[in-house]
């Protein structure tokens, strides 16, 4: 598995701001966006950056009628101290705030994040999201991030957030990736298959999926479903096209 080509991760500030400008042209479609039930959710960023570039994301979900929240911790330098020990100390916060318990929704490094919280703290994850978070080891040779990460290695914590793999969750996940990613390879995005997850699959860049018109229909749909009553997303007519189920690997 290699990483994407230089002319994927070259192209991503100009993709993705194509998606951002599509973003704004479809804004008078996000009615047709699922509402939510008001229960709490936490949208983390991706690595080098902060909750500015959520916030149209954010924005969407808020108006959607859910209670959602940046991570607060600066820019996202990796795992360090801070972020080891601020995340879990964020989640209970929030789920003692509303007093239900939190969807986690996160891009890149950030759904590493997610996932890790989600596995260390079961009882207060509802839903995990994913955009183009590399789950796999095989992202150490398959990014095109590997080298900015390795240089802030000296400020992370020497214990917290691992890989997982992919593994099954205690709770619903989903996956968002993108087979053009410029930054990770799409294969070590993919998450195990299990009668509560699935890998989905649009079309884009992976510095526009915060603001991917795709993404965001994917989102709203995953958040708005009721506890328990978990089911594989169904993409409407419009989207069958730019929306695909694809297998996990074992």
């Amino acid at each position: 598995m290699k990483r994407p080509s230089l002319l994927a991760a070259i192209s991503e500030p100009v993709r993705a701001g194509g998606e951002y400008t599509t973003s704004i042209a479809l804004m008078p479609l996000r009615a047709i966006l699922p509402s939510g039930d008001g229960h709490p959710v936490l949208v983390l960023p991706g690595l080098a950056a902060s909750d500015r570039s959520t916030a149209p994301m954010r924005r969407v979900l808020g108006r959607l009628g859910y209670e959602v929240t940046g991570w607060g911790l600066g820019r996202n330098l990796g795992p360090t101290p801070a972020v080891v020990d601020g995340l879990p100390d964020l989640l209970r916060a929030t789920r003692a705030r509303h007093g239900r318990s939190v969807s986690l929704v996160g891009w890149s490094l950030g759904g590493i994040y997610a996932r890790y919280l989600a596995r260390q703290h079961p009882e207060l994850v509802r839903n995990v999201v994913t955009l183009g978070t590399p789950v796999r080891a095989a992202v150490e040779r398959a990014s095109n991030a590997q080298a900015l990460y390795q240089a802030l290695r000296p400020i992370h914590a020497d214990h917290g957030v691992v890989l997982d793999e992919g593994a099954p969750l205690g709770m619903p996940a989903t996956a968002v990736h993108t087979r053009t990613d410029g930054i990770v390879h799409w294969q070590t995005c993919l998450i195990e298959d299990s009668p509560t997850t699935e890998n989905l699959r649009v079309t884009g860049s992976h510095t526009g999926l915060g603001f991917n018109p795709a993404a965001i229909y994917i989102v709203a749909d995953r958040l708005a479903q009721r506890p328990g009553a978990w089911a594989p997303f169904t993409p409407p007519v419009a989207y069958r096209r730019i929306i695909t189920h694809v297998p996990g690997e074992p």
